[in-house]
């Protein structure tokens, strides 16, 4: 059984930055497809970014340039920096592993993007 594990959340102003880890139980990150997602309130979940096992990366429109995914396989966790951030970044950051068919989350981290 995989477990994933967030840390990182906080309060931060707008324009600040935060960064996220993901730390994944066991040496399987380097094959699997990671991704963060995030809940705000009242919102569905969505999704934000995604890396490949060999490094691609993706990024939904509304943080495009602002975060940066990245993975660290020997540590076998992934990160996502996140820069400019915004009110509306205010969410429950979620982690997600893909790989052979299965998928797993992690319980979630806070964002709190607020004056």
């Amino acid at each position: 059984q995989v477990q994933l594990v967030e840390s990182g959340g906080g309060l931060v102003q707008p324009g600040g930055s935060l960064t996220l880890s993901c730390a994944a139980s066991g040496s399987i990150l380097s094959s699997a497809l990671m991704a963060w997602y995030r809940q705000a309130p009242g919102k569905e979940r969505e999704w934000v970014t995604s890396i490949t096992p060999n490094g691609g990366t993706a990024y939904a429109d509304s943080v495009k340039g602002r975060f940066t995914i990245s993975r660290d396989n020997a540590k076998n966790t992934v990160y996502l920096r996140m820069n400019s951030m915004k009110i509306e970044d205010t969410a429950v950051y979620y982690c997600y592993l893909a790989r052979s068919g299965m998928t797993y989350w992690g319980k979630g981290t806070l964002v709190t993007v607020s004056s």
